[in-house]
């Protein structure tokens, strides 16, 4: 995993083979699929950034969301999502997290358009047939990123998708936490940005045993992959049938994107930094908070967001 130096919690993976005109009914996102994998694991270590997904004529398309929140992710999709018509859109994941208070003003963003979540790699593929748009489920929703997967009104995690989660912490001492100097004002960042996050957590329709699972892992110990059992403990899954947040058009006779559904370990972990939609605390600095990724999501150190 990566240190991100803001709150975020690492990532989970996501939904197989939606593809245009030429998926077979219950086929599976895997050809190619460790190709983009290292590919997605290279857009990880980078600041988020979003892309539509066209699928015409088999599914109405769905946004890509990839990399780390940092400070500038709420106006950049802002300005993504202007002159697109993004209600009830799905927002697929794969993400290792990023800054805490970012990343819930981002939800809350895709809250209010009606959003679908779920994790995957996104790609479009050029065949001899045409175009190809499909979801690969083997990705990461780690840290911050479980948070904004949190938002959707639908959630749809694949069995292959790896979610996991860690505790909150100072970003700019994620190198070494046990070593480093913490003042009181340091501690009432951190217990300031948690107070935030539950929040947002039971705003989002989450269980408060989400919060209990990540800050239960510090820093200095691998994050903590969600279970099938967790997932649904938590609320983070709401449905098992990816047609509920990647469906087809109904003028069609296409089959429904399938997602790969495979059997998931578990381990995760979390940290902070400030949003436009929270209220902030008198003239307190905003949080630099960090993300001690472990090696699966295959994470760089990132600068923290200003």
């Amino acid at each position: 995993m990566r240190l991100v130096r803001s709150l975020d919690l690492r990532g989970w993976v996501l939904l197989g083979a939606a593809a245009l005109c030429i998926a077979l009914p219950g086929a599976v996102g895997t050809l190619g699929g460790s190709a983009h994998a290292a590919a997605s694991l290279e857009e990880r270590k980078l600041p988020m950034h979003f892309n539509w997904i066209a699928c015409q004529p088999n599914c109405r398309g769905w946004v890509s969301a990839v990399g780390i929140v940092t400070a500038d992710s709420p106006r950049e999709f802002d300005e993504f999502a202007r002159g697109r018509e993004l209600h009830g859109t799905t927002i697929v994941l794969d993400s290792s997290g990023g800054s805490v208070n970012d990343s819930i003003a981002l939800g809350r963003r895709w809250r209010a358009l009606g959003a679908l979540t779920t994790v995957g790699i996104s790609t479009q593929d050029h065949i001899a047939q045409g175009e190809r748009a499909r979801v690969v489920p083997e990705a990461y929703c780690e840290s911050m990123c479980v948070f904004l997967l949190l938002s959707g009104k639908t959630r749809y995690v694949p069995e292959a998708a790896h979610v996991r989660v860690h505790q909150i912490w100072m970003g700019d001492r994620a190198d070494d936490p046990k070593a480093a100097n913490y003042t009181a004002q340091d501690l009432m960042i951190v217990e300031r940005d948690i107070g935030r996050l539950a929040k947002y957590t039971f705003d989002m329709g989450g269980a408060g045993d989400l919060l209990l699972l990540s800050l239960n892992v510090p820093p200095w110990e691998d994050l903590h992959e969600l279970s099938p059992a967790e997932l649904r403990l938590t609320n983070l899954a709401t449905t098992d049938a990816v047609a509920e947040v990647l469906p087809r058009n109904d003028n069609v006779t296409s089959p429904v994107p399938i997602a790969a559904l495979q059997p998931k370990p578990v381990q995760d972990r979390f940290v902070s930094n400030v949003t436009d939609d929270e209220p902030v605390v008198s003239a307190v600095k905003s949080t630099k908070t960090a993300e001690a990724v472990v090696p699966t999501g295959g994470v760089a150190a990132v600068m923290p967001a200003k």
